[in-house]
């Protein structure tokens, strides 16, 4: 049997509001326990309690799931604001140097290079 191979590159994931979703994920999951422990006594006789717990599990996941998301979204942000830094201090140096070699241009037309001696006709 051959090795599949895909025939084409993964699209990029999407990026929306990550931290909303966990966070109203989580609290679906809350409601939905609140919901049915007035009915745990039902759940009990039938041998279904592990719906209720199941909610309230998944509660408890998405805690952790909104902690998460939140400190990824704090470095992706981090990591978005360096690297703009990195590039405006690009930016600022590339228009240093272009002053620096304007201004080096115009003090040699100016002035003579002090370090070249005077020469003086007939001395």
């Amino acid at each position: 049997m051959a090795k599949w191979t895909p025939k084409h590159e993964a699209p990029e994931p999407l990026e929306g509001p990550v931290v909303a979703t966990i966070t109203g994920g989580t609290i679906l999951w809350f409601v939905l326990f609140l919901v049915q422990l007035p009915f745990y006594g039902w759940f009990d006789d039938r041998d279904l309690t592990w719906w209720v717990w199941t909610c309230l599990a998944g509660a408890g996941l998405g805690l952790i799931g909104i902690w998460y998301v939140r400190g990824r979204d704090a470095a992706l942000k981090r990591h978005a604001a360096a690297q703009e830094a990195g590039a405006a201090a690009q930016e600022a140096g590339a228009a240093a140097q272009g002053a620096g070699a304007a201004a080096q241009g115009a003090g040699a037309s100016e002035a003579p290079d002090s370090r070249a001696p005077e020469t003086h006709p007939g001395a």
